[in-house]
């Protein structure tokens, strides 16, 4: 189970980053090992479910365009990567699926941890951080006052 949890914060990690910076930091890895596409970047939509309230009855929001790679490492044992991204960039799929392969090769998964999943994750939580700050700023603190009747 806690591979399983690792691994979705990773592939996370990896989707939600910019395409830029994402490709900055897998080419610091290089040189990269062969891998050869099981299904190319292709591009498609998802239906996207909300709740009411967060946590009330489910509904149907609407659709969003995504992008998905599969990859395979051309290694012994097989490791397969996976991308899902949200938009239409083949690259940010492709680079993606070559980093959840990456993370999951015995040789890789250190190196990469280091150098791409650490710092997107630390530079995802400096942009929150701004972001809630920049909302923190603008928050207005309603009150009543009760009157004495």
């Amino acid at each position: 189970m806690s591979n399983l949890v690792e691994r979705q914060a990773w592939m996370a990690i990896l989707a939600k980053a910019s395409p830029l910076q994402l490709q900055e930091k897998i080419k610091a890895l290089e040189p990269l090992p062969e891998y050869s596409f099981l299904r190319p970047p292709e591009i498609g939509l998802t239906l996207v479910r909300g709740r009411a309230g967060g946590t009330g009855q489910v509904f149907n929001l609407g659709e969003m365009t995504l992008t998905r790679c599969v990859i395979k490492l051309n290694h012994q044992p097989m490791i397969t990567g996976f991308g899902y991204v949200a938009g239409r960039s083949h690259l940010h799929a492709e680079l993606a699926a070559l980093g959840d392969g990456l993370m999951q090769h015995p040789d890789w998964s250190e190196r990469v941890q280091k150098i791409v999943i650490e710092p997107l994750q630390a530079e995802a939580i400096r942009q929150q951080q701004v972001k809630q700050s920049q909302a923190a700023a603008t928050q207005v603190n309603f009150f009543t006052l009760a009157r004495g009747e």
